[in-house]
């Protein structure tokens, strides 16, 4: 997002080939028990010759948007403005009425604002849906239901339900941002370590602290939410139960893709590496390594234990990247060729890339040679069909004819 970057991370001392030879042996030897039908893998080989394009959809009226969801097939797509609305385009044409108007609650900019929005699996009868923001008193982060009103086009300010919120009133950036409901039910959040550089709050291996990590939530029993029965840390000890996976610096962006059962997450690193993280969505109490770890490679140190750490599948180095901004496998139909393939792009470097998940690997690797500016996030129709948020500007992913 526009301040997903505007931080200046520092630099640190790394040694990338030691954690990919630390990993290397578990990688192989997760391979050699996985065929290409094992759970996650999905798609084929890229056909020689593809080419895709990027067509405007959105391109004048929008303020910052930093995401954008179709929960129906009713011709409404939602886009979230890091200012505090969240937009209805309807038919292509962008609305001027809100959807729902939070400015006045939001603390926004550079890292901080309304980051998101997720709607209820049963958004259609209940019309319940969730957002994600730092607020205006202090910077901290707040998750919180809303209800649409007897007009489905307006939701009701006043409906708001407190869900879950925690202290981010340090440090201005790494607030993570983004809520989503897995295949489970569950709803899910990706909290940032709390800001700052290097984690100097620890955060990211402090499992009593929900900052660094990926929450697991069950809002559907009791209110304002339960701890899911099957979440790693349950009744333990100096674990807080809600916590689903840790070791996370700012999980921009994550997304789950249900024909394969897998979830990718994009983590945003400090001062050398980007990475992916692709794994079955249902292993829980996963340790993705910060601040032991960035990308692959010892964090601050010349070497470091491997042991008890998820590695990612993907990383890159900066320059001119700085930012990953993750994005989606593709579902939809107007392309086939790239079913099954992840996408993903840099806030700084503005490519377009896409790799497809196989047998515990990133393959099929491809830069799409479609530069934008500030890629923020992706978005995602109720079809599939994937966009990029570029600036103030929607664009979506086309073939070439």
């Amino acid at each position: 997002m526009t301040g997903k970057l505007l931080s200046v991370r520092d630099s640190a001392m790394n040694s990338r080939s030691v954690r990919a030879l630390c990993w290397a042996v578990a990688v192989i030897a997760v391979a050699a028990c996985n065929d290409s039908s094992g759970p996650g893998d999905g798609g084929n080989p890229l056909p020689p010759g593809i080419g895709l394009k990027l067509d405007p959809f959105i391109t004048a009226g929008l303020q910052t948007p930093v995401f954008m969801t179709q929960p129906l097939d009713d011709g409404r797509i939602f886009v979230v403005e890091q200012g505090g609305k969240i937009r209805v385009v309807r038919g292509g044409v962008l609305q001027t009425t809100p959807f729902l108007d939070l400015t006045s609650r939001v603390l926004c900019c550079g890292e901080r604002g309304l980051l998101s929005v997720a709607f209820h699996p049963q958004y259609a009868t209940n019309h319940f849906f969730y957002v994600y923001f730092t607020t205006q008193t202090n910077g901290d982060i707040r998750i919180e239901r809303f209800t649409t009103t007897s007009d489905p086009e307006v939701a009701d300010p006043a409906s708001t339900k407190l869900i879950i919120t925690t202290p981010h009133s340090t440090q201005a950036n790494h607030n993570g941002g983004l809520l989503a409901f897995g295949p489970d039910g569950m709803l899910y959040a990706g909290l940032g370590d709390g800001g700052g550089a290097g984690d100097p709050t620890g955060n990211g291996q402090n499992f009593n602290a929900l900052l660094g990590s990926l929450l697991r939530l069950d809002i559907n029993t009791t209110a304002p939410y339960a701890i899911p029965n099957d979440n790693p840390f349950v009744n333990t000890a100096g674990r807080r139960g809600e916590i689903w996976a840790k070791g996370l610096r700012n999980p921009w962006r994550y997304a789950f893709d249900p024909p394969t059962g897998m979830l990718y997450i994009a983590d945003v690193g400090q001062g050398l590496h980007e990475e992916v993280n692709a794994v079955v969505a249902t292993r829980a109490g996963l340790n993705y390594g910060w601040n032991v770890w960035e990308g692959l490679s010892c964090y601050n140190a010349s070497t470091c234990s491997s042991t008890g750490y998820e590695p990612p599948i993907l990383d890159y180095g900066h320059g001119p990247a700085c930012s990953i901004t993750g994005g989606y496998v593709y579902r939809g139909n107007d392309i086939p060729a790239i079913r099954g393939h992840y996408f993903y792009s840099d806030f700084c470097a503005g490519f377009l890339r896409s790799f497809r998940y196989e047998n515990g690997a990133a393959v099929d690797q491809k830069d799409w040679g479609l530069p934008s500016s500030n890629v923020v996030s992706f978005g995602k129709d109720f079809d599939g069909e994937l966009y990029i948020i570029a600036g103030d500007d929607i664009l979506k992913i086309a073939p070439v004819p």
